[in-house]
């Protein structure tokens, strides 16, 4: 019956500070399709899975913070390049939580964005002498 999840939607205040951090910083590709809804927002496309923004002046992430807890509410993206995550995450000064060794068979690493909604990226663990690469 339930198939997967369609999309998550992320309250941010301030789109101009959220594209940069989604696009500039992450890389993310905005998807075109979306709608004209009465109010400025964009969708990011991962898989058949999407990601909303949605921006309200008024909203706060429900977490309340920008603290870099893994046991606080977040969504996970797999990336295939967790070595080029932490590289272009460390050139734009990004703070995370590196957890490469954990109790999941994955290797995470938690990030905030600019409205504090906090993100994990997940990838396969690299061997030693690949992580030398």
């Amino acid at each position: 019956m339930y198939e997967g999840i369609h999309h998550v939607s992320l309250v941010v205040t301030d789109l101009k500070k959220a594209l940069y951090f989604y696009e500039g910083i992450l890389g993310f590709k905005a998807d075109k399709e979306r709608p004209q809804f009465g109010f400025p927002g964009v969708w990011y496309n991962f898989g058949a899975t999407q990601l909303h923004l949605i921006v309200n002046p008024q909203g706060k992430a429900l977490r309340g913070t920008d603290d870099l807890d893994s046991r606080d509410g977040h969504f996970a993206i797999r990336v295939t390049d967790i070595p080029g995550l932490l590289k272009k995450l460390d050139h734009f000064k990004v703070p995370y939580h590196n957890k490469p060794e954990n109790k999941t068979p994955w290797h995470q690493v938690y990030v905030c964005d600019p409205d504090g909604n906090l993100i994990e990226f997940n990838g396969d663990r690299q061997s030693d002498s690949e992580s030398d690469l």
